[in-house]
């Protein structure tokens, strides 16, 4: 599925939706083409579009604060779906670096991707108990990090508005 960033009114990084989506905004008067793919077009049975990269919305959408949500998916992604003990993408469940069973909080910082396999050897114990390390050290990504690394980026044009932090 294309992948389209969308700009508030401010140009300020909002979202990201599908190219049908940004396409039925722009023909909505909701939003116009910042950025178009110079290889791609949107055709129905009589015409031809430009596919957008990037849109921005007619009305500023007020966000008070843009925040990742702790999401299983969203822990997927930030550890690109692979288990952070042995590096495997299979059977894929949920780890609490610190075991809940011994106070650990279901947070960004304490959860990892981890392998059936894995969470199950490394039980109720921490990794350096188990003797396991972590091929990345959990953490809680940034807004525009998150949208930049983990969305479904496609186009260089994005980094404009996304930043390189």
């Amino acid at each position: 599925m294309r992948r389209v960033l969308v700009l508030n009114q401010d140009y300020s990084p909002l979202t990201v939706c599908s190219a049908e989506r940004a396409f039925l905004l722009i023909y909505a008067r909701k939003a116009e083409r910042v950025h178009d793919d110079p290889e791609l077009k949107l055709r129905t049975v009589s015409t031809e579009y430009p596919m957008p990269s990037v849109i921005r919305l007619q009305d500023y959408i007020f966000v008070p604060y843009k925040s990742v949500l702790l999401s299983r998916q969203n822990i997927f992604k930030r550890d690109r779906q692979q288990c952070q003990y042995c590096g495997s993408q299979r059977d894929l469940t949920l780890d609490h670096v610190l075991p809940g069973s011994r106070g650990g909080k279901s947070s960004w910082t304490n959860l990892t991707t981890a392998c059936k396999k894995c969470n199950s050897y490394k039980g109720d114990r921490t990794p350096e108990e188990a003797e396991m390390s972590l091929m990345n050290q959990p953490f809680k990504p940034s807004y525009v990090m998150f949208v930049r690394n983990f969305s479904g980026f496609t186009s260089d044009e994005w980094l404009r508005y996304l930043g390189t932090n």
